[in-house]
């Protein structure tokens, strides 16, 4: 590893990080003008535009020949998104959801990761895999559009018309911020894989565990960066819809295009079908009763989301080093710290949901 290789790594991230801002200003303006309503442009444009950095990376990992670091990018950013973002987040400001979040967008995103799970464990992303995972894909977007049409009046290109009240931009602008988005994403993905790839090496770290943590956070700034500019604009639930739709984003046109565009496939490493994509569906799953519970996610909830990554990076971090507190700090989270977080889910789903049932019953009357 040299000096080089750590430059090309912060070039890449921050190409990324610009070219995404620049995809989001472009296709918010040109869907817009398309007549979509603001709502579906936040679930299914910006999605889109968030996860164009790891569409880039992957498909350059493949091209580059590291597979490892493709899935391992996907699967470290949707952990990521859920634990780090949405729990950094909530603790900034508890997160008010939507209904239809509740019940469409995060059942959809369950799911898919189900699909994931299930198409992975034969050790390889197929063609016909890719199809399904893109399928999934498409469908959710265009009941996101029929459901967006239902909820929202005729948009108009105002201010407030777009995400985040971003500015509308001419439409030759738009167009020429769409294809500058595109270009600073290729060219920063293939930065960061080539930085990456030559980090790992150097320091006998694998490429899949380099793909869960730094491409993976790297990756996940924009969906940082577009969730605190919600809050700050005290937009809560779109925060929540655009984590939860760059989610599914990742694993249908990230994972599903480079599986169809390459036909052999992808290969998925034995390390991430046993550990880590069976983590990022418990991190989706992890996600319904907080989000049913008062359709509210608590600070509280999201410093525990936050300190389970934290955990988690942790154990990648003292497996890939064959550290040898690796097996005691295995058995505690596995034994202990897992079980308990998922009794603490539980009851609280439990106890708001009797909550909810009681001030819906009707309040006895005296005979």
């Amino acid at each position: 590893m040299n000096v080089l290789d750590v430059v090309f790594v912060i070039g890449g991230l921050s190409l990324l990080v610009g070219g995404g801002e620049a995809l989001v200003r472009g296709a918010s303006t040109l869907a817009v003008r398309a007549g979509i309503s603001p709502l579906v442009i936040g679930l299914v444009v910006v999605s889109f535009a968030t996860s164009a950095p790891e569409l880039a990376v992957s498909v350059g990992a493949v091209i580059s020949g590291e597979p490892d670091l493709a899935v391992g990018n996907v699967v470290g950013s949707n952990i990521a998104n859920i634990l780090l973002v949405l729990g950094i987040s909530a603790v900034i400001c508890p997160l008010v959801i939507k209904r239809q979040l509740v019940k469409f967008d995060i059942p959809v995103m369950v799911a898919i990761s189900v699909v994931f799970l299930l198409v992975s464990l034969d050790g390889r992303i197929s063609l016909i895999d890719g199809v399904l995972l893109v399928g999934v894909l498409v469908i959710h977007a265009v009941m996101s559009i029929v459901l967006g049409k239902k909820d929202a009046s005729a948009p108009s290109l105002e201010e407030n018309s777009l995400p985040f009240n971003t500015k509308p931009v001419p439409l030759w602008l738009a167009a020429l911020l769409l294809l500058a988005g595109i270009g600073l994403l290729v060219l920063g993905a293939q930065l960061l894989v080539t930085g990456a790839v030559s980090i790992a090496t150097a320091f006998g770290v694998s490429s899949l565990v380099i793909g869960l943590t730094v491409v993976a956070i790297g990756t996940s700034l924009p969906e940082l960066a577009t969730s605190i500019v919600a809050l700050r604009k005290g937009e809560t639930d779109m925060a929540v819809g655009n984590i939860v739709g760059s989610n599914i984003f990742n694993i249908g046109l990230v994972l599903g295009v480079p599986a169809i565009i390459f036909g052999d496939g992808i290969p998925v490493p034995d390390a991430a079908i046993a550990i880590d994509i069976p983590l990022m569906l418990a991190a989706a799953i992890a996600l319904l009763p907080i989000a049913f519970t008062g359709f509210i996610v608590a600070r509280w909830e999201g410093a525990l989301f936050v300190s389970l990554y934290v955990a988690y990076t942790l154990y990648l971090v003292l497996d890939s080093t064959q550290h040898d507190a690796t097996d005691g700090f295995t058995t505690i989270m596995l034994w202990f710290v897992l079980p308990l977080v998922g009794i603490i889910l539980i009851a609280m789903a439990s106890y708001e949901v009797g909550i909810l049932k009681k001030r819906k019953s009707p309040l006895p009357t005296n005979v």
